[in-house]
């Protein structure tokens, strides 16, 4: 490289794989050229990936306009993001290289403060503060403890941060020849920022900055909301054997693949397992057992979470139907009765061998297991959370509780309709969740904390056949946002959800309604009904609903009934039946 093209030579290049995000597109490349950092200094590589929303001529438009910063490239479709990240990876020239989802956006001063702090440090590998959009879920243990100059892939929350949206220096990509794998459909990202990783002089962590804004897509049609479970599993195995082929066997190849295993390979058997075709089942079920005795030590299952850990645990035991029942437990019935043998606990999932089921090391943690038996609203302003244990001594041995959605800790109390003590309700100011999902909103889940004679512990509050609700209007600020009690999907726990709503989306969901939907008010611009629910934006900012409110739930055992533990299949006299909350 000659002096003058090392004068000449940007800082950082940023690459945007494209492909069918028109509705955010404008945003990231705004977001991109309103960067502090300055033109001078940056450049935007933008492959488009064979859009067919217009995003192509979008990015062409702003090439003509920025003629010096943002080049553009086209290829047909690659199914995705893999092949043009590494188009953009052969057309970068910056010192350092960074990822943006084109559907995402950074801060302004994002790349001036990682390029700072990459210089300043001598870091191979910057990750910023990342924080989620729209109900967008990120992990962000990485940043609880403030900025980090020298972070370890082995002892701190990084595996649960693999995604590639960081700094990386140049000269590390080029020498290690880091490319993204092709033949993974979705996680490709993940080889590229382990070896990256695992071969960096330096990592830092900056937690001063909101520098990443991951975004939701409101629509959830990118490929990693919709990959099909094949191609996950694809995708799993192949990560699993880059992992093996790059750390050697022990203790530091565990501290990763304990993400891996407890994230990925669990989420195989989540609980939309049994939305399953029965080949597919048996496909999956196969392709986890070989991962789990490939690659799953002793101290690695010891190390996992509770959830995980059963999960798995059910299918090293036998086969589909195995697993089925214990998810029909999770599902359908709620936490299990704890089985005793001698001074060792057990989850009593049916079936399950006693290795996996053995939690008498993390009792906390099991205590915390609780089950959601209610959600109301009350006075518009709070929602409501009721949760039970099965076990019988929890008012006992678990101590305080309390129950936390995100970073909001509810009021929780001892719910005097049961003298057992082991029913608990907390309540959620609206206001404190709607202030705790900044503009963007965000993803509330919920779960338990205990601190007793078995020491703390904490787990997620799961909500057996909780029906999805109807969400709530609310106004903080000058924006509306829409309030609901849901279920994520993989893995049961209940989500207390904020997503900002525009006026413009809230017409068309009307007009798509019909007009029954949509009758005109002289209270506020929009009436909303549907089965027994009616409501307005009222002047005060809050959809004001009649009916929609109800929360209808299924038969509970009585409180002081003994504990019983069906087979599968059956239906549980110990727990609820089901509660259908419309929020």
């Amino acid at each position: 490289m000659t002096a003058e093209e090392a004068t000449s030579r940007p800082d950082v290049s940023v690459v945007v794989p494209v492909y069918n995000t028109l509705r955010y597109l404008r945003q990231c490349l705004d977001s991109l050229l309103r960067q502090t950092i300055g033109p001078d200094r940056m450049e935007i590589v933008a492959v488009d990936d064979g859009s067919t929303d217009g995003s192509g001529r979008l990015l062409d438009r702003y090439a003509a306009r920025y003629p010096g910063t943002v080049r553009v490239a086209h290829q047909p479709n690659s199914g995705g993001p893999a092949a043009p990240c590494n188009r953009g990876l052969d057309l970068a020239t910056g010192r350092y290289v960074f990822f943006l989802g084109s559907d995402d956006r950074l801060g302004p001063e994002a790349l001036e403060r990682l390029v700072a702090a990459a210089d300043r440090y001598g870091s191979d590998v910057v990750l910023g503060k990342v924080v989620g959009v729209n109900g967008r879920h990120v992990f962000s243990d990485v940043f609880a403890y403030g900025n980090a100059v020298d972070v370890s892939l082995f002892d701190s929350a990084l595996p649960w941060s693999l995604a590639n949206t960081k700094l990386f220096r140049r000269d590390l990509v080029d020498r290690l020849g880091l490319r993204f794998p092709e033949d993974m459909p979705v996680l490709s990202d993940q080889p590229f920022t382990l070896a990256a990783c695992y071969h960096a002089r330096r990592i830092s962590v900056l937690a001063d900055y909101d520098y990443y804004h991951a975004v939701r897509r409101l629509d959830a049609r990118n490929i990693t909301y919709h990959s099909r479970v094949e191609q996950r599993l694809v995708s799993v195995e192949r990560l699993f054997a880059y992992v093996a082929e790059l750390i050697p066997a022990g203790e530091r190849r565990d501290a990763v693949l304990r993400r891996h295993v407890g994230l990925e390979l669990a989420n195989l058997v989540g609980d939309d397992f049994r939305h399953l075709d029965r080949a597919t089942q048996e496909l999956v079920h196969a392709g986890v057992a070989r991962l789990v005795r490939q690659h799953v030590t002793d101290g690695l299952r010891d190390r996992l979470g509770i959830e995980a850990r059963l999960r798995l645990g059910a299918v090293t035991a036998g086969g589909v139907d195995e697993l089925l029942a214990v998810i029909e437990q999770d599902t359908g019935r709620g936490v299990p009765a704890t089985v005793f043998a001698g001074d060792r606990w057990h989850a009593g999932y049916p079936g399950a061998p006693a290795d996996w089921t053995d939690v008498t090391d993390v009792r906390a943690d099991w205590l915390a297991r609780l089950d959601t038996v209610d959600v109301s609203w009350t006075d518009g302003h709070t929602l409501t959370v009721t949760a039970r244990s099965p076990y019988p001594r929890f008012a006992a041995e678990a101590g305080p509780v309390r129950l936390l959605a995100g970073p909001v800790v509810g009021a929780t109390r001892v719910d005097a309709g049961d003298p057992t003590g082991r029913t608990v309700r907390t309540e959620f100011p609206v206001d404190r969740l709607l202030a705790a999902s900044c503009a963007g909103g965000r993803r509330h889940p919920v779960r338990a904390e205990v601190d007793g004679g078995h020491g703390r512990g904490g787990a997620a509050v799961r909500a057996p056949r909780l029906a999805a609700g109807r969400p709530r209007l609310l106004r903080h600020g000058a924006r509306l946002y829409a309030v609901a009690a849901t279920v994520d999907a993989r893995n049961g726990q209940l989500v207390l959800s904020v997503v900002p709503v525009t006026v413009g989306q809230l017409v068309g969901r009307l007009r798509r309604r019909g007009p029954a939907a949509a009758q005109p008010s002289g209270h506020g611009p929009a009436q909303t009904s549907g089965r027994g629910a009616e409501g307005r934006l009222g002047r005060h900012g809050h959809l004001e609903v009649r009916g929609a409110a109800q929360v209808q739930p299924g038969p509970l055992r009585r409180a002081d009934q003994a504990h019983h533990h069906p087979g599968a299949g059956g239906t549980s006299p110990d727990q609820a039946r089901g509660v259908r909350v419309d929020v």
